[in-house]
């Protein structure tokens, strides 16, 4: 009997998870070394500024700012935990943001801790505390920090978890459910959501009917969007019984992309559910329940965008 040929699928299928997360142990196992050697070039840049930030602290915690002494007003709002650069940049651009009492519309306006930084009419610091959550997000909760609609959203989930201003990393659509990072560490957020860091995301996915072969190969070749080609890192059945249950492993972080890559081939996803993002997983999380991430998870997630994912 001929041995079936490996693929890169494999590890999607049921009965290789095992052999799955044995390859992410691995994966790490192999980055530890270059790691440890990012964390201690960082270590020896921390010490070379040390003493050059203000003393300037926040007027309730009394903690230091995080932030350097001077630095663009969209990552100085970044820093306070608002929302992630990008957002911030926005915001500014809204005239929403006062820097001294003057509205500030451009977002590298250069800002120190010492100046006085309002965003709608209220002040805001950058602290030092970072808080980290991941959420295994149900259906039917919005991503997002604030609905007018009053609609449930992902901060309902946690709102006992941490009295910081979080918000989350990315967005999973009301009818997606599974691994969502929330945060008010800004930079983090920015490096994971950009494009260049490609940040890999997989997911489970359940069709109306079973995906034919053709647009299996199709999807891995890429599919034409009304927004420009979109097409699979991976792609896998997942139960050899039924070929509508299937895992798929991209990087692109365009809105709905999943769920748009199967309609644009005639396919309804009745089920979506994100089972990793930037190697992070729902592993013990329970639907509708959170935890935080550990100092390593932490560690690790800051090394990966850096690009190393």
């Amino acid at each position: 009997m001929q041995k079936r040929k490996s693929s890169q699928f494999d590890k999607f299928t049921r009965k290789s998870n095992a052999a799955r997360k044995e390859a992410f142990r691995q994966e790490k196992k192999q980055w530890k070394k270059e790691r440890e050697e990012f964390f201690e070039k960082k270590r020896s840049q921390k010490s070379e500024v040390r003493g050059q930030n203000s003393d300037v602290r926040h007027p309730t915690t009394g903690i230091r700012p995080q932030a350097s002494a001077i630095m663009p007003l969209n990552k100085y709002i970044a820093h306070a935990g608002v929302c992630a650069r990008r957002e911030a940049a926005e915001l500014v651009k809204k005239g929403v943001v006062r820097v001294n009492g003057i509205v500030v519309t451009e977002p590298g306006h250069k800002v120190s801790v010492k100046d006085e930084v309002k965003l709608n009419g209220k002040r805001i610091f950058p602290v030092k505390e970072q808080i980290y959550i991941l959420l295994n997000k149900p259906k039917d909760y919005l991503t997002t920090t604030d609905d007018p609609e009053q609609r449930k959203t992902v901060l309902d989930l946690i709102s006992r978890a941490t009295n910081e201003r979080v918000f989350p990393v990315g967005r999973l659509d009301r009818n997606t459910s599974g691994v969502l990072l929330l945060t008010n560490d800004g930079e983090l957020a920015q490096q994971l959501t950009h494009p260049s860091h490609e940040i890999k995301k997989i997911y489970a996915v359940t069709l109306d009917k079973p995906l034919q072969k053709k647009d299996f190969d199709q999807i891995l070749q890429g599919v034409r969007l009304e927004d420009g080609i979109a097409k699979a890192d991976a792609l896998a059945y997942t139960d050899n019984k039924d070929r509508s249950q299937l895992g798929i492993e991209l990087h692109s972080g365009r809105n709905r992309i999943v769920r748009r890559i199967f309609e644009s081939l005639g396919y309804d996803v009745k089920q979506l559910d994100r089972v990793s993002f930037a190697g992070l997983t729902k592993k013990n999380v329970d639907r509708g329940k959170w935890r935080f991430l550990s100092e390593k998870e932490v560690r690790d997630l800051k090394y990966f965008s850096k690009g190393k994912n």
